[in-house]
């Protein structure tokens, strides 16, 4: 039986502001610091590289500061991106910094540990 893509909806607190976090998901000098190890930006085509493959991905939405989508070449599914939304909680005056991804249905717990890491290592790359 062929498995189901789902969305996955992940949420980090930051001491970073949005205007950082939104340099590091959309400037080539920041995205190789935590998210692959090259990448390529012409016009709204970004292409990320990593050991042995690479992949393309359209920038659909950018709103400065505040929303990143990016649609892959290759997804299975026309509705699948990938966002990063940014923004300060009203509450605490922390950082938001939510992630949308998709993925198969048996592979979101895979998925949600690969996109831990990833902020991990975003966190001490802007200072957390």
């Amino acid at each position: 039986m062929a498995s189901k893509r789902v969305r996955v909806d992940l949420e980090y607190i930051f001491r970073a502001s949005p205007t950082i976090l939104y340099n590091f998901v959309t400037t080539n000098t920041c995205l190789v610091r935590w998210y692959c190890d090259d990448v390529d930006i012409t016009n709204d085509v970004y292409t990320f590289y990593w050991p042995g493959s690479h992949e393309r991905a359209h920038m659909i939405d950018d709103i400065e500061d505040e929303r990143v989508r990016f649609e892959w070449e290759d997804a299975e599914d026309e509705n699948e991106y990938m966002e990063f939304r940014m923004y300060k909680s009203d509450v605490t005056n922390e950082t938001i910094l939510e992630i949308i991804d998709f993925c198969d249905d048996d592979e979101v717990d895979e998925i949600r540990d690969v996109w831990n890491q990833l902020v991990d290592k975003l966190k001490h790359e802007c200072g957390g």
